[in-house]
């Protein structure tokens, strides 16, 4: 078992940044990523990075605007969201898997998930 805390959420104005973090109760994963849900839409994939390694991953909707990071050591990932626009409003999720069985954009392949944060951009 493994727990997942998010923290770093609110209310910035468009243009302004956020970064978020993920506290994981213990490490061994292989993927951990973020994802969102924005009120009647699908949680949809943000980005993802392997535990071991630096390689990244993200929806092309935050490419340039998003980084994805993690200290091995503090068993922690972070979100550094910059130029943020009104449509990036949404509770962001972290997430992490054991053992990704399937697309590291598919929210079914993580079996570790956050409370969630809330994110809200102001135009």
């Amino acid at each position: 078992q493994a727990q997942l805390v998010e923290s770093g959420g609110g209310l910035v104005q468009a243009g302004g940044s956020l970064r978020l973090s993920c506290a994981a109760s213990r490490s061994s994963f292989s993927f951990m990523a973020w994802f969102r849900q924005a009120p009647g839409k699908d949680r949809e994939f943000v980005a993802a990075v392997r535990w071991s390694g630096s390689r990244t991953y993200y929806a092309d909707f935050v490419k340039g605007r998003f980084t994805i990071s993690r200290d091995n050591a503090e068993n922690t990932m972070y979100l550094q969201m910059n130029s943020l626009k009104p449509e990036d409003t949404a509770v962001y999720y972290c997430a992490a898997a054991e053992s990704l069985w399937t697309s590291y954009t598919r929210s079914s392949g993580y079996e570790y998930w956050g409370q969630g944060t809330q994110v809200t951009v102001s135009s």
